[in-house]
């Protein structure tokens, strides 16, 4: 079964309790974002990692803003469920932007980064990386991997979400950026279920298409996917 869950920001107690805890090995959970687990490379990140690497489910991880791009990139890129993936080791992987992977037999669009508020007051390379932005070669990758599937998908997944769902919601915050642009852009192309995205720390069901996530586990494998942590 495939679970969705909202930013972890290296929080490992998210994964000690509620229904996370009970996964088995043919289970698959996809954090939408600020995993937050490769930060600062300590000892104590080091355990919290390997802890996540012995659990017998395989987790998937989006990119957002909380995440240390400098050490993201050391890790290997392999071909994982149809789509580009890099191993940390164990069962754990960072899923690439734009990648189009195929789990339980739904295709799920998957697309991290998004831009810091408070960008202004971090420092670059040690709380704050450029990165945390898609390239145009990452946009690129994106549409070519959609036109590969005539731009039809069971599921999309996001860190960030288009300015239009944020334009009439509380969740809207900031000026619309080149990342925001590019999901409305897609957005009108793509024929999909439902659409998840995590970043504004918040449990919101915003239509019968759209919800952003936080702390809730979403089964996708249960009717409309209304579980509810």
């Amino acid at each position: 079964m495939v679970y969705l869950t909202g930013d972890t920001h290296g929080d490992i107690e998210r994964f000690k309790h509620g229904r996370l805890r009970w996964l088995g090995k043919r289970d698959i959970v996809v954090v939408l974002g600020d995993f937050g687990f490769v930060w600062d490379g300590s000892k104590e990140e080091q355990k919290k990692l390997d802890w996540l690497r012995k659990r017998p489910y395989t987790l998937l991880f989006l990119d957002g803003s909380h995440e240390n791009y400098d050490l993201l990139k050391q890790y290997p890129v392999e071909e994982l469920f149809g789509g580009k993936v890099q191993a940390l080791g164990g069962n754990v992987y960072h899923v690439c932007r734009g990648s189009v992977l195929e789990l339980e037999g739904k295709k799920y669009l998957c697309f991290g980064g998004a831009e810091s508020p408070d960008k202004e007051d971090r420092e670059p390379g040690v709380n704050w990386w450029k990165e945390e932005l898609p390239s145009d070669e990452e946009y690129a990758a994106c549409e070519a991997n959609l036109a590969a599937c005539d731009y039809k998908v069971d599921y999309v997944l996001t860190h960030d979400a288009p300015s239009r769902f944020l334009d009439f919601t509380a969740l809207a915050c900031g000026e619309t950026n080149q990342l925001h642009s590019f999901l409305d852009k897609i957005l009108l192309k793509l024929t999909y279920e439902k659409w998840f995205f995590g970043c504004y720390h918040k449990d919101v069901q915003l239509s019968t298409k759209s919800r952003c996530v936080f702390c809730d586990v979403v089964c996708m494998g249960e009717r409309h996917a209304k579980w509810r942590k």
